[in-house]
């Protein structure tokens, strides 16, 4: 099938649900058998994706939005969690041990950073940081006691392309597993497992759901790394509640429409914002002339509607009457959802392997589903607010 039939019909099943067209929400700790011998048969396949033992180990719901997003991902199986966050600690922690090393990103989401400075540090693992650019040459800094490399493209606020597939081939080569934080992309975007990708992450908080209401992570992996993954998300005890997961499936079913539309609407608000002087620079990938373009043309299918920009040097009340006053862009944490935000953002506080010197204040943009006119008019009378500000 093609990708936008799969995310239509994956994982429904409604002959088992008495003809409902969405596999609907079991809320389930406690599962009863008929026969000792039916509770002895599902201890034995207690973690097969279809099989309910207890609550923690998934429901039909969890099972249904699981199948979907494997098939969807064009991975061997998927494991749902209760937010992105834990969703990137599962899959570091089944493949970690005191001793060993990890690759990370220098460009990584912020909470991700923070576990490997925090809770992988508490538990002796040791991680370097790597310029997002660097290709090939992580070869450089693959140690014998390498034995993950997480990559995340583009990069966090600053949204760096990586090199997947030259990466993907060094790691192999030398023993180590890749990981991906596909958040940004999702797999409409980039196939994980067609650059040499073993596992796949999301934060289906943000365009799975895609309404801002519920927190959701999801793990992808091939079939020689599902194991470790799931008994690694099955120890951590953290599976999502069942009405997040009936709202990821949910959303799965409009992901396609809805990302086209905010590829169109992040595109054409970018390629204005080139246009203003207040501006120093776009951040987008899909742009012609940024860093990484040709990369983006290569490996992805489109983009999604997150993007940065660096404004002129200006002064703190002048950014200030610029976003105070802005309509449809709000000011909050998290994206993927409907609305559009925008937020202040400083990604020198995120990296230490790589430089980040603009020339002012930089901004993360998330266009939602509004009329892109309406947009970028609301942008046009924020920055007429930040010219117009006295500097004190």
């Amino acid at each position: 099938m093609k990708q936008d039939t799969l995310i239509v019909t994956a994982g429904r099943d409604p002959e088992a649900n008495h003809g409902a067209v969405n596999p609907p929400v079991y809320h389930a700790s406690t599962i009863l058998f008929p026969s000792v011998a039916a509770l002895e048969a599902s201890q034995s396949h207690r973690t097969d994706n279809d099989t309910t033992y207890y609550g923690r180990f998934g429901t039909p719901t969890t099972f249904a939005f699981q199948n979907a997003v494997a098939e969807i991902d064009g991975g061997h199986r998927a494991i749902a969690v209760a937010s992105g966050k834990c969703a990137i600690l599962v899959a570091l922690t089944a493949f970690l041990k005191s001793g060993d090393h990890l690759l990370m990103v220098d460009t990584a989401y912020g909470p991700t950073r923070a576990l490997c400075d925090g809770f992988l540090t508490k538990f002796g693992v040791t991680t370097t940081y790597y310029d997002p650019l660097i290709g090939s040459q992580i070869s450089n800094l693959i140690r014998s006691e390498t034995r993950v490399i997480f990559t995340e493209s583009p990069g966090s606020q600053t949204f760096e392309i990586q090199d997947i597939d030259a990466i993907a081939e060094v790691a192999h080569s030398r023993g180590c597993v890749v990981l991906l934080d596909n958040t940004w992309a999702t797999s409409l975007f980039f196939r994980p497992f067609d650059h040499g990708v073993d596992v796949a992450i999301q934060a289906a908080t943000k365009y799975i759901v895609g309404h801002s209401d519920a927190m959701l992570g999801v793990i992808t992996t091939t079939e020689s790394m599902f194991e470790r993954v799931q008994r690694a998300a099955l120890d951590f005890g953290a599976p999502p509640g069942p009405d997040d997961v009936y709202l990821g499936q949910r959303g799965l079913r409009t992901l396609s429409v809805r990302l086209d539309r905010h590829m169109k609407t992040g595109l054409a608000v970018a390629e204005w914002l080139k246009t203003q002087t207040q501006i120093a620079r776009v951040i987008h990938p899909g742009l012609p002339n940024e860093p990484g373009h040709s990369l983006w043309l290569r490996d992805f299918r489109g983009a999604s509607g997150l993007f940065g920009l660096v404004l002129q040097p200006t002064s703190k009340n002048a950014l200030a009457a610029m976003l105070d006053g802005m309509e449809l862009f709000k000011m909050g944490y998290s994206w993927g959802g409907y609305e559009s935000l925008i937020v202040p953002t400083d990604p020198r506080k995120h990296r230490t392997a790589t430089t980040w010197d603009p020339p002012g204040p930089t901004l993360r943009i998330h266009t939602g589903l509004e009329d892109p006119g309406d947009l970028i008019n609301d942008l046009q009378r924020g920055l007429a607010r930040l010219s117009s500000t006295p500097e004190s």
